[in-house]
């Protein structure tokens, strides 16, 4: 995403308006542009470049912001609320954690909600910090929970989902990382660890257990932080998407006072 925005940065700073800085605005537009792959950016860029010279007019940003968003109508408003409680509950966990930064989150992706966040290089592969991962990983789900009082398949449903990710974690725990309940000496990988379920339903009452654990205390986390919580949720929902900067600014002051 980064060679994009560097080729169309000189035209969208020639646009800026209302006292937006040309970093401003990039800043918001690789925010609505989280989740989207380099081609994807390569396409909309022709396509903003196409509009404006059939309008005989500069690039704007909101040309590219248009292209981004894909047209796509308004959700209603239940749906925008879940999402972003979802990813609020994502975020407010990883920063309580101390997992590393929330780089962005984002509800506008035309597929549900979507966090980037980032992890401090010296924390990982001790035990704490996959409990710490696996929370995270369920945080969207608690939310979802605690505020709603219940849950959407949002957490599940494909390899690359929350649920999936936090399950492989669990297992791995288990079975190859040694932080296993039974025998953690002993290193047993395989690929798929449905397959090893059906056969060792005790092997996934345990994973299982880890990840209930995993979700209460993401629970507890959310309750504890509860302003913080909805005040990012309610920022969410109005703006759609939010840059590193707006979330830190809600996360630091609301952990201040909650």
């Amino acid at each position: 995403m980064t060679e994009p925005q560097n080729s169309y940065a000189s035209e969208l700073s020639a646009t800026a308006q209302d006292n937006n800085s040309a970093d401003v605005i990039l800043r918001r537009l690789a925010t609505r542009a989280m989740g989207l792959t380099g081609a994807d950016i390569e396409r909309i860029v022709r396509e903003a470049r196409l509009k404006a010279r059939r309008g005989k007019r500069a690039i704007r940003y909101e040309d590219i912001e248009d292209g981004i968003r894909g047209h796509r109508p308004p959700l209603p408003n239940d749906l925008r609320w879940r999402f972003a409680f979802h990813e609020a509950g994502h975020a407010v966990v990883h920063h309580a954690l101390d997992l590393g930064p929330v780089r962005g989150l984002n509800i506008d992706t035309g597929e549900g909600g979507y966090n980037l966040v980032g992890f401090h290089a010296w924390a990982t592969d001790t035990r704490d910090w996959y409990e710490n991962m696996l929370s995270m990983l369920m945080a969207g789900r608690a939310a979802e929970q605690l505020v709603l009082k219940r849950v959407s398949s949002g957490s599940g449903g494909t390899d690359d989902s929350d649920l999936a990710r936090a399950t492989r974690l669990a297992f791995d725990m288990e079975r190859t990382l040694g932080f296993g309940t039974e025998h953690p000496l002993l290193y047993r990988p395989h690929r798929d660890p449905g397959a090893v379920f059906a056969r060792d339903p005790e092997l996934a009452a345990r994973v299982h257990g880890r990840l209930d654990a995993a979700l209460d205390r993401a629970v507890v986390i959310l309750r504890r932080r509860r302003p913080t919580f909805h005040a990012l949720a309610k920022a969410l929902f109005e703006a759609q998407a939010m840059d590193e900067g707006a979330v830190l600014h809600i996360l630091t002051n609301g952990d201040l006072t909650s």
